[in-house]
């Protein structure tokens, strides 16, 4: 018997959706069927991405954001709200990162850091769940009550890496985020979960795994391979659909068994 998932009719909000996993994640879910908002600051290549995803037949939308930005913030889910319709699904994606000892890390860096990955995904995700909550208590319109939050973790929340220890607890606060929402928000039918990718090739690290050093790390990892954005794909449409209404505040790992 074959199995499905249609997201027909329901609105996905991407962030960090110009490159690498959030272009694949804005991909993905326009194929199922949603339309998809995708937003970050590069409109440039947003715009690229969405003559690729209109190309295949799919619906999008380009926003400019800052997640550091709270003003900039409220403006893209509300532009997205007005002239989208009401956001069903949150990719949570936007994230950075830096290469440093932790006796070299400097406040610059820490606030870089966390000013992204930590600050602007909990600001996001309020900022949306605030109009989930609304229209799940009638306080605001819409035939979908409830949603779907996935905050894009990381493996190195759960396992710490040496030289990337302030990223590291950044993506540990996404983990204790997730739940802390995930409980919240719950009994309102919004589902809050996180992925935590492992090593995924992308256009951004494609060339650092034919170095030396990247080649070492490849050989330490469990099966020698790095993952491709597609090993996703079934995880984020599971998640982003009706059929996950009994998985909330789950961290999933999917780095082919890095962090087991």
């Amino acid at each position: 018997m074959a199995f499905s998932i249609d997201l027909s009719g329901r609105v996905a909000f991407v962030t960090g959706a110009s490159s690498g996993l959030g272009a694949q994640f804005a991909r993905t879910l326009a194929r199922a069927g949603a339309a998809v908002v995708l937003a970050s600051r590069r409109v440039e290549k947003l715009k690229e991405l969405r003559a690729h995803i209109e190309g295949e037949g799919g619906c999008a939308h380009v926003l400019p954001l800052d997640v550091t930005d709270l003003d900039s913030i409220r403006a893209a889910v509300a532009h997205a709200e007005t002239e989208v319709g009401s956001i069903d699904i949150l990719v949570n994606n936007s994230g950075v990162s830096t290469t440093q000892r932790i006796q070299d890390v400097g406040e610059d860096d820490f606030d870089f850091i966390f000013d992204t990955n930590v600050k602007g995904s909990f600001f996001v995700a309020q900022e949306v769940g605030k109009r989930m909550l609304a229209r799940a208590r009638g306080a605001a319109p819409g035939t979908y009550t409830g949603g779907r939050i996935i905050n894009i973790a990381s493996m190195a929340g759960l396992k710490v890496l040496p030289q990337i220890g302030a990223y590291c607890m950044s993506k540990a606060a996404v983990v204790q985020m997730t739940k802390a929402m995930a409980l919240e928000w719950g009994r309102f039918g919004i589902n809050v979960n996180a992925i935590c990718p492992g090593y995924i090739d992308t256009e951004i690290n494609h060339h650092h795994w034919q170095t030396e050093q990247g080649q070492k790390l490849v050989n330490m990892l469990p099966r020698k391979r790095v993952g491709k954005p597609e090993d996703l794909d079934a995880l984020l449409v599971m998640l982003a659909s009706d059929q996950s209404h009994f998985v909330n505040g789950a961290i999933i790992a999917a780095d082919d068994g890095f962090a087991v």
